[in-house]
Order: structure tokens, then sequence, then C-alpha cells
């Protein structure tokens, strides 16, 4: 768990971007739903920039939890100015729930993985990317997969440590 909670604060500092608009929300998305779509899997995928939403898809095999998943992610990642897998990784590092530590509903908070800031390098948080309907790494890891390919920056170098038996399809 250490090793994957320092590679996401590389990845949140490394998966930055210059500008962000809703051409690019677009690219993004549209590259997610791709990979998801390759790999068979079934996702639900969420732009936002600024409450703004940019970019919304919910593939077949989706759901209403999906979305509200979506949104409990989201709001994790904008308390708390981070990937909401990072931060579910740091509490349980600590061995506290969020509402131990924060006095934040489950019902409006997943500590899970799957929503990623959009960072504008020297302005800060202007908004998330997130997906349902994975498990939590490969949720996050569809994620950044996706802002790495955008930003030109070869996936390996910045993906997580996979054990065998969560490799997606």
């Amino acid at each position: 768990m250490t090793n994957d909670i320092a590679r996401i604060l590389a990845q949140e500092e490394r998966l930055q971007f210059e500008r962000f608009d809703q051409q690019m929300a677009w690219t993004i998305g549209s590259e997610i739903r791709a990979l998801a779509e390759s790999r068979r899997q079934a996702v639900a995928i969420d732009i936002e920039i600024n409450g703004l939403p940019m970019f919304f898809s919910a593939m077949p095999g989706t759901g209403l939890d999906n979305i509200d998943w979506i949104r409990r992610k989201k709001n994790v990642a904008s308390r708390f100015r981070r990937s909401s897998f990072g931060y579910a990784l740091w509490l349980r590092a600590q061995n506290i729930t969020l509402m131990e530590r924060q006095g934040l509903p489950v019902r409006d908070y997943a500590v899970a993985g799957g929503c990623f800031p959009i960072v504008i390098r020297g302005t800060g948080m202007i908004g998330t990317i997130a997906v349902s309907g994975l498990p939590e790494r490969i949720d996050h890891e569809l994620v950044v997969e996706a802002i790495a390919t955008y930003l030109g920056i070869a996936y390996a170098d910045v993906a997580l440590e996979t054990p065998a038996d969560i490799v997606p399809a």
C-alpha cells in the first residue's frame, strides 16, 4: 500500500495540464470509453470543470449506482484536492474511516478509486475525471492511462504496479 500511495502522489504531480477545455474533456472522455470498450469493460465516465459537465457516458452494463458512485468519488476528490484512490489508500494506511477523520457521511463521500483531479499547473484544481464500474484500482488506472496518453506520457512510466489478479481483461 505504501508503494501505491507514493506512486499516486507522483501521478498527481506529473499528470497536470497547462490548460483544460471542453475539447480536451471530450478527447479524454472518448479515450477512456475506447479503452474500456476494447477491454470489454462497462463504465460510466464523468468529466467536469468547475462543476460544469463537460463529458458524460454510461456504457451498457452500467446504471444509477455507477452515477452515484461517481458523485461520491468526485466529492472526495473535490474536498481533498487529490485522487479519490490516493485519499482512500491514505485513510486505510492510517486505519481510520472518513467518518472518524472528517465526520463525512458515506452517503455523500466514497473513499474509493476512480476520480482524478484536473489540475492546471501553477493554478490548481479546476475539475475532475471520474469512472465507475470496475474494481477501484482499475477505475483509477483507466483514468490515469487516458490522461497519460493525452499528455504524451508513457503509461508504463506512471502506472501503479498491478498485481496479476486484477489485470484488466
